[in-house]
């Protein structure tokens, strides 16, 4: 018999975090620590607060870019440019284990709350720098927006139709960087553990872009030249790509050898000869053939409406998928089945949002807190660094604190 295990805890409770962060690539990588159980204090401008609370109002009146990054956060509103708000923020920095900034290059450093200021003050903490381009370099100082640095770790140009590059259609170079961040604060916590000292993180937007750009990148560097853009398809695999069915939907089907051609040949085209002709038995050939393979493909599912497409496609064991709209994602059978969908808090009442897809099992729920109102804390945090009500009633009178 099999003993239960009691419950785990989450692996980052007791751990505290402050970020002064804005946008996406800081917000997401300490929303991470949050699910896990961190304490995360997120250091807003007075003025608005993160720039991110006023992108959009789709989110039942708040910025859907804000919900996503910011559960579970605790919202001070500070002015840094005056010494007494930047004294708050040292003396959070002072009993917390994380800093996180992504503050323009150079606004940090000069305000004293760069990794390697802080880390020397603070053996023990772990400091994160995010930037666009990196701390050196000829790039440091330029602007770095999530569509310009798609540009330039060359994303856009392999993305697209052959006639047109187009970005991807999420912040996938904030994403790489909040990854990549979140990952380099639990190896530092875990060498802290280690060795009892902490340290600086530094991670750029177009480092972590470049990395995820692996397989083009390689392609490119070792083979001559870059993979072509081919829209959905794949440019050495076909078929592979989206076709369309009777019904008006879209059918993504993925043929990786030519076992499978035959299958598909035989159980979905209804024309097993196919399997064996010189044009179409190797992938080799159907992709020097790919216009007609596509023709044959599409000419066969499109007599098809989507379910019984998918149903042959899934009986010949084909890779093969549904070409999904937002809306049909948000009601995905194996989300629902899954039980991935929760509620969390928020100023307009509770929304929807996705449990994050690190599971523990046998411990604590992920804890997908409330998205914070900009200095819903304010008031909290000052007098948990020990002012008192005159101290406090100062800094909102003179605009330091909201």
């Amino acid at each position: 018999m099999i003993a239960r295990m009691e419950s785990q805890p989450l692996p980052l409770t007791g751990i505290t975090v402050v970020a002064v962060e804005q946008a996406v690539a800081a917000p997401f990588a300490t929303r991470q620590l949050a699910d896990l159980g961190a304490r995360v204090i997120k250091v807003e401008r007075i003025d608005g607060g993160d720039f991110a609370r006023g992108y959009d109002t789709a989110a039942a009146g708040l910025a859907s870019h804000f919900v996503w990054c910011n559960r579970g956060k605790e919202s001070i509103a500070l002015d840094l440019k005056d010494p007494r708000g930047l004294d708050v923020v040292r003396r959070l920095v002072r009993d917390a284990d994380v800093f996180v900034q992504n503050l323009a290059q150079g606004a940090a450093a000069r305000l004293g709350l760069d990794a390697a200021t802080l880390c020397a003050a603070h053996p023990r903490l772990v400091a994160v720098d995010i930037s666009g381009y990196g701390a050196g370099g000829p790039y440091a100082d330029k602007r770095a927006y999530d569509m310009l640095v798609q540009c330039e770790a060359g994303l856009v140009s392999v993305t697209g139709t052959p006639e047109q590059p187009v970005k991807a259609g999420i912040p996938a170079a904030d994403i790489a960087a909040a990854m990549y961040a979140f990952s380099g604060v639990l190896a530092a916590l875990v060498r802290r553990g280690m060795t009892g000292r902490g340290g600086p993180v530094e991670v750029s937007m177009l480092e972590s872009l470049a990395e995820w750009m692996g397989h083009p990148l390689h392609h490119a560097m070792h083979g001559g030249t870059a993979p072509a853009r081919t829209g959905l398809a794949h440019a050495v695999i076909a078929p592979y790509d989206a076709y369309p069915t009777a019904d008006g939907g879209r059918v993504l089907l993925s043929v990786q050898n030519d076992r499978e051609w035959r299958r598909l040949a035989e159980q979905v085209l209804r024309r097993p000869e196919l399997g064996t002709e010189p044009a179409y038995a190797t992938n080799a050939a159907r992709v020097v053939n790919r216009e007609r393979t596509d023709k044959l493909v599409a000419k066969a599912l499109g007599a098809l409406d989507t379910d019984e497409a998918l149903a042959r496609l899934e009986g010949a064991g084909l890779a093969c998928a549904r070409l999904r709209d937002l809306h049909e994602v948000a009601d995905h059978p194996q989300l629902t089945a899954r039980e991935r969908w929760r509620e969390v808090g928020s100023p307009v009442g509770p929304l929807r949002a996705l449990l994050p897809p690190i599971t523990l099992p046998g411990g604590e729920a992920a804890r997908m807190g409330d998205v914070p109102a900009l200095g819903e804390h304010t008031e909290a945090l000052l007098r948990a660094v020990g002012m008192t009500d005159g101290e406090i009633a100062a800094l909102r009178r003179d605009g330091v604190a909201a």
